[in-house]
């Protein structure tokens, strides 16, 4: 059992949460929700070890393994993708490898009386006896089984990991959590890089071979699929329901319709007092009964009704200067990776004003294509880019380029120029920035925070082709909903990279379908599209090759 006891985090003397404690047992399926900014990531990361609260502890067995994926990662490219995954199993062979140069040290050595002999024999028992109680298993085989799994082919163990996208890697990582076959697992937004036949099958794993697992997702049917217990971090405090997700939501709601009535007898029992107290006061004889009255209200507990999320986000691109009649042309456009071909031979041409998606399953190219444009990338055939083609470019892991040491407030002041510094707190309430928020290192922000600060900084500057990769990945619903009417309202080119079908809906009129190391445009919009294709969703897409 693993315990969070009192566990208080606070910034510039303002609490987060306060005195939260809750235990994890095996076989917990853990939903930690909340809205963002509540403190879901941070919890995540002090039950992990990577930061530390304020006050308070996380109390675990000592030979307990606590696995975490961040939403972000930042990682080192220095080997193949089986090499990384096999990483997993280091404090393994590392053990094997001391207890070899020990048992070389015994056979070597001639001082049989000595002290030193006998500290190396205690020591050989000991670590003899830790690496041979576990369990003997074929590592390779693990690694090549759980690659698989999460979608990787074969022919992908061999090649180097700076080949792949982020999401790839987030998947690297994520192997490389599920062969420790840790005691808990903490995963942060893990679907949001996995494609439909991923998730399937890490729902399997979680629900089957994991032991202890707490997860933050927006992802409603992976959280409803794995969790058997839902956390609510809100106000503070924590409300720990022992149902699933779906079941927690109407529990939560008759919680605060509860609160709303007790709030609303409060309410009116304090105005009653405090209508006899301006009433009487300085009545002789009812100078009793008015002090009476008086403390009465001074020893009052407020009830406080908890929070839903009511905050109001205004986003408005502005207008996009005029650009030529085609921002994009591409011809023969191809890209390989040594002798792997992501795409060939791409003719394809983008129009002033036109709102495209890029759909496919991960891997084929979609955030390629848009590094091409960018110029990121080397490339075969040609990509000419229109006249005064501004481009405003938000990548998957935008959040994360962000400088952590800096605050909100001077993220944004670093990058206005002219009238707009004037307003940066404005702007920043407009994102749901305000008060000491704005003072807030960017490194303590959760991932929908960061996003939309990220978001923040591509609206200070007018563009005529906007690029967005997955945009939405650590955005709410609500928040999700509001960048969509501004998309729609863009008044310039748009190219979107998203497996979000509802976010698509409606905002998107022509697809660009990445697969089979083709791209091919379809004039029609996302429904259309899925329509002739006979599929419900963007996630069947992602696990078929395009014919």
């Amino acid at each position: 059992m693993i315990s969070v006891d009192g566990v208080t985090v606070e910034f510039n003397g303002s609490a987060l949460f306060s005195n939260i404690a809750f235990n994890i047992n095996e076989n917990d399926r853990i939903a930690l929700m909340g809205k963002n900014g509540a403190g879901k990531s941070t919890l995540l990361k002090i039950i992990a070890g990577v930061s530390k609260p304020t006050r308070g502890k996380i109390s675990a067995p000592k030979d307990a393994v606590i696995a975490y994926l961040p939403q972000h990662l930042l990682t080192d490219d220095n080997c193949t993708v089986f090499d990384e995954a096999s990483k997993a199993f280091a404090k393994v062979l590392d053990m094997k490898k001391e207890m070899d140069e020990l048992n070389h040290q015994l056979e070597t050595r001639t001082d049989y009386d000595s002290d030193d002999y006998y500290k190396l024999i205690e020591k050989v028992t000991e670590l003899g006896e830790k690496y041979y109680s576990i369990e003997e298993i074929n590592y390779d085989a693990e690694v090549e089984k759980t690659l698989k799994g999460l979608g990787f082919l074969r022919e992908d163990f061999t090649r180097p990991t700076t080949e792949f996208s982020g999401g790839w890697r987030m998947r690297i990582e994520l192997a490389k959590i599920l062969l420790q076959k840790p005691d808990l697992i903490l995963l942060d937004e893990p679907t949001n890089h996995l494609d439909i036949e991923s998730i399937q099958w890490l729902e399997d794993f979680l629900v089957n071979n994991a032991k202890a697992v707490i997860v933050i997702s927006h992802d409603k049917a992976f959280v409803d699929n794995i969790t058997n217990r839902t956390i609510e971090v809100t106000m503070g405090r924590i409300y720990d329901y022992k149902v699933p997700y779906s079941q927690y939501l109407q529990l939560r709601k008759e919680r605060r319709e509860q609160q709303q009535k007790q709030y609303d007898d409060q309410q009116k029992e304090i105005a009653d007092i405090q209508q006899f107290i301006d009433r009487f006061k300085g009545t002789y004889s009812k100078t009793l009964q008015v002090q009476s009255r008086v403390k009465m209200l001074e020893k009052m507990e407020l009830i406080e009704v908890d929070e839903v999320d009511t905050s109001a986000l205004s986003l408005k691109f502005p207008p996009a200067p005029r650009s030529g009649n085609y921002p994009v042309i591409a011809e023969e456009l191809g890209k390989t990776y040594g002798n792997h071909v992501v795409f060939k031979d791409a003719s394809l041409t983008i129009e002033r004003g036109e709102k495209i998606a890029l759909v496919g399953k991960n891997g084929e190219g979609k955030s390629t294509f848009v590094k091409a444009i960018m110029g990121e990338i080397d490339f075969d055939g040609k990509l000419t880019l229109g006249h005064n083609a501004m481009i405003g470019y938000f990548a998957q892991d935008q959040a994360a380029k962000l400088d952590g040491e800096l605050t909100v407030f001077q993220t944004i002041d670093q990058i206005a120029v002219g009238e707009v510094r004037t307003k940066i707190k404005d702007i920043l309430g407009a994102f749901m920035f305000s008060g000491e928020t704005v003072e807030k290192k960017v490194k303590m922000l959760s991932g929908g925070e960061r996003t939309r600060l990220a978001m923040i900084k591509l609206l200070l500057q007018p563009v005529n082709l906007l690029i967005l990769d997955e945009p939405t990945n650590h955005l709410d619903i609500k928040t999700k909903d509001i960048l969509k009417d501004a998309l729609k309202a863009f008044d310039g080119t748009l190219i979107l990279v998203s497996h979000d079908r509802d976010f698509l809906d409606g905002l998107a009129e022509k697809v660009f379908e990445f697969g089979n190391k083709r791209i091919r445009e379809h004039f029609e919009d996302i429904n259309g599209f899925l329509r002739n294709k006979k599929m419900d969703n963007l996630r069947e897409i992602e696990r078929t090759v395009a014919k």
